[in-house]
């Protein structure tokens, strides 16, 4: 008789309805990245998740669909605190400032917080994690107002596509092989070298393209914003003009 109360609370939580499901989830995804950052194989296993939270393994099963759901989940939850933490920083006058600092940031974030980083990041297959390309979309929101200030050499989204590789890589390999890479400038060279190679600003012999650079930056502007003397079709028919201007 002394089970009954236990097997009455499982049912319970089995058919619980959107509210719990809701607070099961929430639950569940803080359990995993607990888990995960304890593991030193970087896995967890879902019947421990479960029984830490107290629901049953259909329960996990109905609202991540599998494992890899779950680790997707903890990893769009890492972005969300990395999102929030982006916020904090705000945005100044100087994009090119802002920049650097975002790029210090992403590796305080990475060793702040390495096992959800890694999952993050580190490619696994068929995940369904947004976060990649949502930390993505941060970075190139700040390349375009750069852009709109005449600071790059080449459009916002190819500037993204070289920085957040670079820097992804550089904060894994510290995570993974401190040993290795042992160099404590490591992160600032690797920041310097990218960066000289998007930034008009850099101190570097750059071959520039005044109309490209003209098209790059008005189109940035207009991103930022917008105007009133073009109707909706005029302002997305000079768009691609001046991606076209652009396109290397």
């Amino acid at each position: 008789m002394t089970d009954q109360p236990d097997v009455s609370r499982r049912r319970r939580r089995t058919a619980a309805g959107p509210a719990d499901d809701a607070a099961a989830r929430t639950a569940l995804v803080e359990a995993a990245e607990r888990q995960l950052a304890a593991s030193p194989e970087g896995d967890i296993a879902t019947r421990a998740v479960c029984e830490e939270v107290g629901v049953t393994q259909p329960v996990l099963y109905r609202l991540f669909g599998d494992k890899r759901g779950l680790l997707d989940a903890v990893a769009d939850a890492g972005f969300e605190r990395y999102a929030r933490r982006k916020a904090g920083l705000g945005a100044t006058a100087d994009p090119v400032a802002d920049l650097y600092a975002g790029w210090d940031d992403h590796m305080a974030f990475a060793a702040a917080n390495p096992a959800v980083y890694q999952l993050m990041f580190a490619p696994r297959p068929r995940s369904g994690s947004v976060a990649h390309r949502r930390v993505l979309d941060l970075l190139e929101a700040t390349l375009v107002r750069c852009a709109a200030v005449g600071a790059l050499t080449t459009s916002p989204r190819l500037a993204a596509q070289l920085i957040l590789p670079a820097n992804v890589g550089a904060a894994l390999s510290l995570i993974a092989q401190p040993a290795l890479f042992d160099d404590p400038g490591l992160s600032r060279r690797t920041r310097d070298a990218v960066f000289a190679a998007v930034l008009a600003a850099a101190h570097v012999p750059v071959e520039t393209d005044p109309v490209r650079d003209a098209a790059r930056r008005l189109r940035s502007q207009l991103a930022l914003a917008g105007t009133d003397a073009l109707e909706a079709v005029e302002a997305a028919l000079l768009d691609r003009w001046l991606e076209r201007i652009d396109r290397p």
